[in-house]
Formats: C-alpha cells, sequence, structure tokens
C-alpha cells in the first residue's frame, strides 16, 4: 500500500511539473509572437498558430519527459521535482532562443507570418526547430 501511494505522489508531483512547464510554454510562445493566441486559434482558427502551438507542447513534453527520466528521483520526490522542473526550463529557454534566432536568419518574420491568416511555410521550419531542438536539450538531459 506504501508503494502505491508513495507511485501516486510521484505520478501527481510530476504531472504538475509537466503542465506548468508546459502552459510556460505557450506563454512564451504568445509573446513572441504578435496577437494573442487564443484569438488566433480558438477564434481566427489559425493554421499557423496552431502548428506553432502544438509544436512548442510536443517539444515541452518531450523536454520534460526527458526530465522525468533523468530526474534525481532517487534522491526523493522534492530532489526529482527541482532537477525536472530546472531541465524542463532550460529546454523552454532553448526553444525561445531559436524561435528568435530563426526569426533573426530568415527572410521576413516567422512572428508575423505565424499571426497570417493564410498558410505559411515558414511556420513549418519554425515549428520543425521547436521539435528538433527539444530533442537535443532531451538527448543532452539524458
Amino acid at each position: 500500500m506504501n508503494e502505491i501511494l508513495t507511485s501516486s505522489l510521484y505520478a501527481l508531483g510530476y504531472g504538475v511539473v509537466g503542465t506548468v512547464i508546459m502552459v510556460l510554454g505557450y506563454l512564451i510562445t504568445d509573446l513572441l509572437t504578435p496577437g494573442k493566441l487564443h484569438k488566433l486559434i480558438w477564434e481566427d482558427r489559425n493554421r499557423n498558430a496552431i502548428l506553432l502551438v502544438s509544436a512548442n507542447t510536443l517539444g515541452a513534453a518531450i523536454v520534460v519527459v526527458s526530465a522525468i527520466l533523468s530526474s534525481y528521483s532517487e534522491l526523493g520526490l522534492g530532489a526529482g521535482l527541482l532537477s525536472a522542473t530546472i531541465f524542463g526550463l532550460i529546454g523552454l529557454v532553448v526553444m525561445a532562443l531559436s524561435f528568435l534566432l530563426i526569426d533573426l536568419i530568415i527572410p521576413g518574420r516567422v512572428s508575423h507570418m505565424i499571426s497570417d491568416p493564410e498558410w505559411h511555410p515558414a511556420t513549418w521550419v519554425s515549428a520543425t526547430a521547436h521539435v528538433s531542438i527539444a530533442l537535443v536539450v532531451a538527448a543532452a538531459i539524458s
């Protein structure tokens, strides 16, 4: 019974950390793009914004899963949650920096293309970079 309770606490704790990291990823993406993502996605049904947020959420989840698997949980729940949080935040920072870097080196502005109602291929570049950077960070964590 004690093992079930301990495992349940770990699952709850890591679930909360993962959710917070993914929400932070959404908020960071919202800050980096013009307009409000909520409106672009749920009201305007903007495919560019949907793709970017989906890639960001997937990227954040990849980093969080890797952080959980590599966490210092053998030191206890607190240390495991702290390490997963730190690794998750590092992943978000690196993904945000990659977004800004891509925005600097390409013609035009990805941040403006994302809010464009017309489908734009540059959104795929940014979305792929989010997932790719998340995989690199995940590999570095493990």
